[in-house]
């Protein structure tokens, strides 16, 4: 009985009624699963998924190639698991798309693929121990360099969650610090810190966010702190606001009649007593923070090539919306609106679970 009335069960129960924000959930856990994974589901399992053949550029989903193995490197070093599943295995072969295949002795002749309405001339290559030729079939088709867009797809899901993630601990971190201290202290520390969050509040985010990659340089780790220092403000004053409405409850009276120091009674007993509406913040925080990698990586600033990033898949391609081949510009467009959406769902509900309706929360 006493588990069943525990406060976080009684939680997780109004959560779940909500269908909406628990799909939210599964669809963000979902996500995560494949980010994890990585390499290991890709179909193009090399570093970055880079690797290319510019005659297959802008091909359509469902296409299937041949291809003819022309070299092997056996220098090449296999590496463990866990490596391959984080950081991919470099190719040992070499091949290239072809449309025709014949064996003669030690020779294989094939023509090239060059294109739909183009045919190449036959060319010789040797005949190489094992099998020399495999079928691909790109599912979502491939970019503009002959890339599997599948692949930079799933490996772009790592860029946004790792830097939502990263940003928004970053931001709860800085944000709590500032906001429990003017909250708690008040007078002239509350004055200067309330100051400071204003003058942050008044530049938009994305400026902010651009001025302080200048300042750190382009690159993936630059972006956690970027994005991070950016999004602080929504936190900090949450969380002021709720201590100064809490310092003066009982139990923290109490904590300061018993000698226990500054530092215990706000994370001891003030903090816990908040985790719900921070928590609120922190999942609208984290959709906020993949947009603006988003919108780095469209303009530049964000994880460079050949890094693949929803933000840089949108970048190369944006031309082609007008085009034929708009669904290139459109598939990362789709990834990135539908886990905006389900950090907002889960915000909603978490916000209902926790019964914060009443508190000054915007998501």
């Amino acid at each position: 009985m006493e588990t069943n009335n525990r406060p976080s069960r009684k939680v997780w129960k109004r959560f779940r009624k909500n269908k909406m924000a628990f799909a939210g959930l599964l669809f963000i856990l979902l996500m995560v699963t494949l980010g994890i994974l990585g390499y290991l589901i890709t179909p193009d399992q090399t570093p970055y998924a880079n690797t290319m053949h510019l005659q297959l550029s802008n091909k359509k989903p469902g296409r299937s190639f041949n291809f003819l193995i022309i070299s092997r490197n056996k220098d090449i070093k296999k590496v463990s698991f866990l490596e391959r599943m984080l950081f991919g295995q470099e190719s040992d072969l070499k091949s290239i798309p072809i449309t025709s295949y014949r064996e003669m002795g030690n020779k294989v002749y094939a023509k090239e693929y060059i294109g739909d309405d183009e045919q190449a001339e036959e060319s010789v290559y040797p005949r190489l121990h094992g099998e020399n030729r495999y079928r691909q079939t790109f599912l979502l088709g491939t970019d503009i360099y002959g890339r599997d867009l599948l692949s930079r797809l799933i490996l772009g899901i790592r860029v946004s969650l790792s830097v939502g993630l990263m940003a928004v601990l970053i931001s709860l971190f800085i944000g709590i610090s500032l906001g429990a201290l003017s909250g708690y202290f008040g007078g002239k520390v509350d004055a200067t810190i309330s100051w400071f969050m204003n003058v942050i509040w008044s530049l938009p985010s994305l400026l902010l966010v651009i001025a302080i990659s200048f300042a750190l340089g382009k690159g993936f780790w630059q972006i956690f702190i970027a994005v991070g220092l950016s999004t602080w403000v929504d936190v900090s004053r949450l969380v002021r606001g709720q201590v100064m409405a809490l310092k003066q409850v009982e139990f923290v009276e109490a904590s300061k009649a018993l000698g226990f120091s500054t530092s215990r009674t706000i994370i001891k007993h003030i903090l816990p007593n908040i985790a719900g509406p921070i928590l609120v913040v922190a999942s609208a925080n984290f959709a906020s923070a993949i947009l603006l990698e988003t919108g780095l990586s469209f303009l530049g600033f964000g994880a460079q090539p050949p890094m693949p990033s929803w933000g840089g898949m949108i970048k190369e391609h944006y031309g082609y919306i007008i085009m034929d081949a708009a669904y290139l510009a459109i598939l990362p467009g789709l990834a990135i609106m539908i886990t905006v959406y389900a950090f907002n769902l889960l915000a909603i509900g978490l916000r209902d679970a926790f019964d914060v309706k009443s508190q000054n929360i915007s998501v």
